[in-house]
Formats: structure tokens, sequence, C-alpha cells
């Protein structure tokens, strides 16, 4: 018998325990060895927000298995066959002699450690803006569970009655929603115009940002932050910023992102790609055949566009962990690539997209259209019903689907999954009307969100709908455009919800017929509707008449992201 597999990761969080793992499954007999610098391993990062606001109540429960079980070196040890070594910083890579120098950062011992193969999982560290006063105690990040874990010990005090954070990215959001569900007063500052600025569209993001203000949530967007002051005992007093000056708070929340670790790849000599993140091939080999890499510190390829690109993701570092133990014990899998899927639930409102927003579809070159549709998840008599605006994008060149949107209260991950599925195997606008989805009253509709959104690209193509977006229509309006802003709703739905301008018409959609002698030809007409189904309607009733300029507001009033009001110009 030869000598035993001796496999090593570095980095004992996501990819690197299922990369172990899987490696144990498919070679019993391998030496595996895992360094781990900080003290806690495998732990559910996602979660700690959760724990913040209390939905999580059990700190352990972001180390445990589904079963109950710490996952410690004691786990890792007698389940997994793992020798896992904690508060050990891997230092140096030697590739000549396949050996890895390390040091106990507890005891300041130093180990080497020969390996087959090695795996590099050192994730990503939060950057921190050059920021004055970010060393202030009350001064925050959210990247690991000590970080949640200080968090909710200082607003569990009852001392903090203002939080502001700093960055309206996912964990930005996801921390100010925790605070926010624990009594404090939340105050988001975003450099950018919008949240979510590498997650939605503008027009998406708009109907989020809708909500925030709904709920009391303070936003600060296209600002900036100049410093952070404190008190004479070093303790966050408040945060000055650009636009709104000093904002007192006695929290800070760092969320500005992630930069991915690769000091000691880089050391090592493997190649770093222009992400800033280390170059892999599709079997998560790095530039040396023996070395992988896998997780937050790793550059993707897009799926659409076949470019590099720096997507930090949970879900991703466990798929390609799982490649990686394949592959390092003799398998031949692959990891394709990635569509930056993301759902979150932000303030009780749920957020999700696949693929290309439709600002990065047309920067790339792409003939865009789009459909933006407002629907129930649920048939509308289900008393759990929720409504939904779902986007989605295409290429009228190819009609392949290029990405798509959703915002509500409602079930909107389903959707997107749906697309992501559909896009990752290269579907047409026109395949999706053939999805046999499945239907019943408790969770869809007869026919799906998703197909009603692509029935209405489909209806584009053909020439039977013109759409207008809620930002072409604002615009036309408050330069003061001649038009007619047709709506067909009735006079019960049109009282409490309108657009205050003389130039509006109200012709319930069943007196239409009757009535459309009232409705000048010579003028733009724009249907409006609470949802866009009977706005649409309405537009082939004109067209069939005659009418030559009809366009919907896509989604109707209940996906438009402003105030209602207008003066005409």
């Amino acid at each position: 018998m030869g000598e035993k597999q001796k496999i090593v990761i570095i980095g004992g969080v996501a990819a690197g325990p299922k990369a172990a793992a899987r490696a144990r499954r498919r070679n019993p007999d391998a030496e595996i060895i895992m360094l781990e610098r900080g003290e806690l391993t495998s732990y559910a990062g996602c979660g700690m927000p959760f724990f913040i606001s209390d939905m999580v109540r059990d700190y352990n429960q972001l180390f445990m298995t589904a079963y109950g079980v710490k996952r410690d070196a004691q786990y890792f040890g007698r389940e997994k066959g793992v020798k896992l070594y904690t508060r050990t910083e891997a230092k140096a890579i030697d590739r000549d002699k396949k050996e890895v120098k390390a040091v106990n950062l507890n005891t300041g011992e130093e180990m080497v450690f020969p390996y087959d193969q090695l795996v590099i999982a050192t994730g990503a560290t939060p950057f921190e803006p050059p920021i004055e006063g970010r060393d202030l105690k009350g001064v925050h990040k959210l990247n690991h569970p000590e970080d949640a874990l200080r968090i909710k010990e200082a607003v569990d005090t009852g001392e903090i009655e203002r939080a502001v954070v700093i960055g309206a990215g996912l964990i930005g959001l996801e921390g100010a929603d925790a605070l926010f569900n624990k009594m404090v007063d939340v105050t988001i500052i975003e450099l950018q115009p919008q949240v979510l600025p590498g997650m939605l569209d503008a027009d998406i993001a708009e109907k989020l940002h809708q909500h925030m203000k709904e709920e009391d949530v303070d936003l600060s967007l296209g600002d900036k932050v100049l410093r952070i002051e404190g008190d004479e005992e070093g303790k966050v007093k408040g945060v000055v910023t650009e636009k709104r000056g000093f904002i007192e708070c006695q929290m800070v929340l760092m969320a500005a992102g992630v930069r991915p670790n690769v000091e000691l790849a880089k050391e090592a000599g493997l190649e770093i790609g222009k992400t800033g993140a280390i170059v892999v091939n599709d079997s998560m080999q790095t530039s040396d055949p023996f070395i992988y890499a896998c997780g937050d510190c790793v550059e993707n390829t897009h799926l659409i566009t076949g470019e590099k690109v720096y997507t930090p993701m949970a879900t991703y570092a466990n798929r390609q962990g799982r490649v990686v133990g394949d592959n390092i014990t003799g398998g031949n899998s692959r990891f394709r690539g990635v569509l930056g899927t993301g759902v979150a639930e932000i303030f009780e409102m749920k957020v999700a997209r696949t693929g290309l927003g439709e600002f990065q579809a047309k920067e790339k070159g792409y003939n865009v259209v789009t459909a933006l549709h407002t629907a129930f998840d649920r048939t509308h008599y289900h008393p759990a019903h929720g409504m939904m605006v779902i986007k989605v994008i295409a290429d009228a060149d190819s009609r392949r689907i290029l990405g798509a949107q959703a915002i509500g209260k409602a079930e909107v991950a389903k959707r997107i999954d749906v697309i992501a599925t559909a896009i990752t195997f290269g579907a047409k606008i026109d395949d999706l009307h053939d999805l046999d989805l499945g239907y019943a009253p408790p969770f869809s509709a007869p026919i799906d969100p998703v197909v009603h959104a692509v029935n209405f690209i489909g209806n584009k193509f053909e020439g039977l709908a013109t759409g207008i977006s809620a930002k072409e229509f604002k615009e036309k309006v408050e330069r003061g455009d001649d038009m007619v802003l047709l709506d067909v709703r009735t006079q019960e739905q049109f009282a409490p919800k309108h657009f205050e301008d003389d130039r509006v018409m109200l012709v319930t959609l069943s007196d239409l017929r009757e009535r459309i002698n009232e409705i000048p030809k010579d003028k733009e007409i724009i249907t409006i509707c609470a949802m866009g189904s009977r706005a649409y309607e309405a537009s082939r009733i004109l067209h069939g008449a005659g009418f030559k300029n009809v366009k919907v507001l896509e989604g109707g009033l209940n996906a438009w992201p402003y105030d209602l009001e207008f003066e005409k110009k």
C-alpha cells in the first residue's frame, strides 16, 4: 500500500469545511488537516442578523448542525475524520517542498504541514473606509459571530437609542433591520444614490426606498461619511456626513463591503485576477495544479457575459467546496460560474435578483427589452396572498433571458429561482411560456407571475403592447408633455389613490368602449390601473379603435415608487 494522501485546507468557515467533508466521503483513508486562525469554525454567518434581533435566541445555534451537534474540533475529528487546528494561522506556502508553514496564535509554536493537495479557503475581510474615528468604542463590523455578540450585548443594555449604518449593501441593510427590530432608530448612509446598488436596478430599489421610509427608516443616499465623532471617554457620539452634517448616535455599523484575503496566495506566487481575487479554473484549481481555492477569496465567471466577477456569497462557497472535495480526491467536477442570484428580507420586504440588471445588460451591449409586472403570488382569494413586483430583462435580438428582479411581501424567491434555472440552461422568453409549474391556491396562481412577466415581453415583441416605466412616465408628466393619463380603475379605487394632475381622465374599463369618443386621438395616451392588466386591456381596445400612440404604465400604481402628486409645468 502507498502512503496516505495528505490534504491541507487553510480556512475553516464555509468552503474549507465543505471541501474537507466531501474529500473525506470520497477518500476514507486520506489524512485531512484543516487550519483556522480563529477560534470558531463552520459558523452560520448569514444567521448573525437573526441572532442580533432575537429571532435566533441561542448563540450556539450559529455553530451547530441541524441535529444539534456543535461543529468544533471534536466534531470534525470524530464525525468527519478531519484534524482541525484552531487559532492556527498559515504564514507561508512553500510550493517547491509542498509545505504550509503555520503558527499557533496562542502559544507561538511554529508548525509545518506537508501536503499532496492544498486548499486555500481564506475568505474575505470587511473593507474599512479610512474614516476618522473608526476605532472609537461603539464602531462595529458584522463579519464574525463575535461581532454579532458584541452588537447584541451593546443593544441589550438599552443604552443604544440610535445607530448609523455605513453602507446599504446586504450586510448593511440586514444589520440595520436587526437593530430596528430591537427598537433602535437607524440611519443608513450610502455613497450611491440607491440601496443595494450592486443588486437591484434603480426602479426596484425605489420601491424598497418607499417601503423603508414608510417604516420610518432614515435613508441618506448619495451621501458620504466625513468622520465619526466621540466623547471624552472614547465612545461614539455621532457621525458627520457631507449632506446631513452631524447625526447623533451611540453605535456605528461599518458595512462597506468585503475584500478577498489573497495575501497568502499572492506571496506564494499564485495568479491573482483583475477582480483582486485568486484566479481558478472551472475545477477550482489555481495556477499551481496542486493548489485549489474556493469561497470568498476566489473570482468567478459570470454565466451570461463570461467575464470574471467577484461575488462573495455563502452559496458559492459551499458549492465550490464540494467541487474541490471531489477534484482533490480524483474526481472531475466543474463549477461553471455564477448568476449573482441573491435573496433577502429587508424590513419585512422580500427582494431577489438573478443575472444581469437592466443597466448592466445595456452596458454590455445587449438590445435590452424589459417587462415590469405586478402580481399576487397566490390566488387573490386565498387569505395568505401577497403582492410582488417582478421585472424580467431579456435580449431582443436572441430573445434570451438575461436577468430578473422581484420585490414584495410575497414569495419572490421561488420566482427568481425559476428564472435563474431557466437562464442557466440558456432559455429564451418563449421557453418560459411552456414551463409546467405547480398550481394550487395556497402556492400560486393559475398563471404564475413569472409567466405573466414573460408574456408581457412577448406582447412587446409582437407589437401588442408598448410599456412606459415609472421613471420615464414621471419625467414626461413633470416636463408638461401634452398627453392623456387614462385611469381605467373604478371610481372607488380611484378616489383614495390617484395622480393629482389636470391631464388625468377617469374612464372605467367597463365603460371604455361606450366612452371611447371622449378620448382625443391626437394625443399620446398613457393607460393606468392598479397592477397593469386592465391598463393593457384598455390599450388593446384603443388600438382596435384606431389610436396610434398608446402606452401602458408598467406594473400599475402598485409598482409606483414615487409620490403621486404632480404639478404641470
